[in-house]
């Protein structure tokens, strides 16, 4: 046992050469590992700060542009409605304008139906009395010519009632 009793006695300079040992481990750890993956897991903390700034930066520009976008968007609306609005005062103008040309020409085609209507009618009065004065004269030398009887002046009014209707 006493062979075996070596392996669990603890010895002091075996103690002291193994925490130097552990120490100047760690130092050299601390000094070729550390450091540089300290300095590795800086840049990658750096680089993602970065990132979400220009993240940040770029949701600001994108709300800026969507925000220009609207008023643009309300802008064209607006000018649209207004080039409507302005089409639609136009086109009522356009409208008035015909309806009174219309107005106007109906009139003058009423009033030269008028005139033209006055004319015939001025036309058949005079056609009218010259058949009737021609009637007259004629009724005139066929009295003159005859002695007319009641029965006769009767005939006669008769045939020239009905060569007036002809």
């Amino acid at each position: 046992m006493e062979k075996y009793l070596a392996f669990v006695t603890i010895d002091k300079w075996t103690l002291i050469f193994t925490w130097a040992n552990l120490l100047i481990l760690f130092l050299l750890m601390k000094k070729l590992f550390f450091k540089p993956i300290k300095n590795i897991l800086k840049q990658r903390e750096d680089e993602i700060n970065s990132l979400y700034d220009k993240a940040n930066s770029s949701s600001e520009k994108a709300e800026k542009l969507k925000q220009e976008y609207e008023n643009r968007l309300n802008e064209a609306a607006n000018e649209a409605n207004n080039i409507v609005g302005e089409a639609v005062k136009n086109a009522e103008a356009r409208k008035s304008a015909i309806i009174d040309d219309a107005k106007k020409e109906a009139k003058g085609i009423i009033d030269k139906a008028s005139r033209e209507i006055e004319q015939e009618k001025n036309a058949a009065v005079s056609e009218i009395k010259t058949d009737i004065s021609s009637l007259a004269v004629d009724i005139a030398k066929k009295v003159i010519e005859k002695d007319l009887k009641k029965e006769d002046h009767e005939k006669m009014i008769d045939d020239i009632i009905s060569k007036m209707g002809e």
